[in-house]
């Protein structure tokens, strides 16, 4: 990595997972318009052809004359070469296919147990979770032993989970998790604001929030724009349009899978007198299933999708439609995603001084009343070569009631997928809220067994005994 003029080059980042139809082209783009950076991208995939397809559609990008960060790409055969020399890795994978996460998702439905998207939380989590760890287990090792030193970046969900096996196989690992459910909830903030105080073009970065929690079931306690307490704003917006929620295009929201209308966050605010920040398929997974995923029905009305997989794999059509289009140099898309990876990346090279919300262990000091090294998320100082947790605070007695399953479960998760034991998997069900209660225990070992049967192709061989 060479310094000149506030700028890097020379960089080499690997790229696991790059196959990727996501995540992959999201992270080349936004690579492609930041003019501070340029190097390398080393791609590695299981599927080598899909990693030899974003060969060609990043190497495009560097020849575009319009392209600012010059960075040329390459695909690995294998880790080792893949990681050595790197100074940044990016972890975006797909653990199984569609086809595990359709028995993960739907199965449960049978007891009545309805998951909007099945890959942090519920049974749909929990299984995943069983696929991502023994991989996540393998590529900790390799960091170790080829880029010790390197910068780790998970985007890969179960978030929580994958951070913490990297740090349980490598303590000393630089790893860090991004996910943008956060900035989703200050654009939401943003929005309100506009249209309450008649303030015109507020930019997401000045809501400044306090972020605290675990992924995908964070909160803020604090939220302002310049001076001014949101939380008295975000109430009485609530107060007047708790029946039909929030929706930039009113009526349009069920046309996408991934919208709502925010009336999940609203009840929650209601309740508990924090911002939950996240998207309401994510929050209403972590909650009891009575509450928000009773029935399709409810979910209607609450005004949030049951995401299906065909759905998802429908989806895959089109972006492998649009990765040919791509590849054949027909379609190119050079608009910033608003996901701040790159950023981060240019702080920790020391170029710019950077707070953002990142998942990494508790020192005992980000939330005070959660354990030491559970991986939570809240903000933190970005900086050349370093992160700096900032302290959070306390989570409400109320609130931690509903985080401390979640936490809980994250142990005997991990637990379980390293010991390959089901019974663990079976406590861990019982304990999930959407589970509990709404099924008796042999029903549970029951949907135990057959979803662990329906994914044992990516388990290890010692679950087969």
């Amino acid at each position: 990595m060479e310094y000149q003029d506030n700028k890097v080059s020379d960089l080499k980042i690997a790229y696991i997972g790059g196959g990727s139809r996501g995540w992959a082209w999201t992270f080349m783009t936004d690579l492609a318009l930041e003019p501070a950076l340029s190097g390398t991208i080393c791609l590695y995939d299981l599927d080598k052809n899909a990693a030899v397809n974003n060969q060609i559609i990043g190497n495009r990008l560097y020849d575009k004359e319009e392209t600012c960060g010059k960075f040329k790409y390459s695909v690995a055969s294998d880790l080792k070469e893949a990681l050595t020399g790197a100074e940044f890795i990016v972890i975006s994978i797909l653990p199984g296919t569609f086809d595990e996460m359709e028995s993960d998702v739907h199965l449960p439905e049978r007891l009545g147990i309805y998951q909007p998207v099945g890959d942090t939380a519920g049974p749909g989590g929990i299984i995943r979770a069983l696929r991502t760890i023994p991989m996540f287990k393998v590529i900790a090792e390799a960091i170790r032993e080829y880029a010790p030193k390197a910068w780790v970046i998970n985007y890969t969900n179960p978030m929580s989970l994958c951070v913490k096996t990297l740090y349980h196989v490598f303590p000393e690992i630089k790893a860090f998790g991004c996910c943008h459910e956060v900035f989703g909830t200050q654009k939401l903030l943003k929005q309100i604001t506009e249209e309450s105080l008649g303030i015109e073009t507020i930019k997401r970065e000045e809501i400044f929030v306090n972020v605290l929690g675990i992924n995908h079931f964070t909160w803020f306690d604090h939220a302002s724009y310049k001076g001014i307490d949101l939380f008295p704003v975000y109430r009485d917006y609530i107060d007047r349009h708790f029946e039909e929620g929030y929706h930039e295009n009113d009526n349009n929201w069920a046309n996408n899978m991934f919208d709502c209308c925010h009336r999940v966050k609203f009840d929650l605010f209601r309740k508990y007198g924090l911002i939950a920040a996240a998207g309401d398929r994510h929050l209403a997974e972590f909650m009891p299933g009575e509450e928000y995923l009773k029935n399709p029905q409810m979910v209607k009305d609450w005004k949030f999708a049951l995401t299906t997989v065909a759905w998802r794999k429908e989806d895959l059509h089109n972006r492998l439609d649009k990765s040919q289009r791509l590849v054949d140099g027909e379609e190119v898309d050079l608009k910033p995603s608003g996901e701040e990876g790159i950023l981060l990346i240019k702080a920790l090279c020391g170029l710019e001084r950077v707070i953002s919300n990142v998942n990494i262990p508790n020192k005992g000091q980000q939330i005070t009343n959660l354990g030491v090294n559970v991986i939570v998320e809240t903000n933190a100082v970005f900086e050349r070569d370093s992160i700096r947790p900032i302290i959070a605070g306390t989570l409400p007695e109320k609130v931690l009631e509903l985080v401390t399953p979640h936490v809980n479960n994250h142990e005997t998760v991990l637990e379980a997928a390293l010991t390959c034991d089901k019974s663990l998997v079976v406590k861990a069900f019982l304990n999930d809220p959407l589970v509990k209660g709404r099924a008796s225990k042999a029903e549970v070992v029951k949907l135990v067994e057959d979803m662990i049967h329906n994914t044992i192709k990516y388990l290890p061989k010692e679950w087969n005994k």
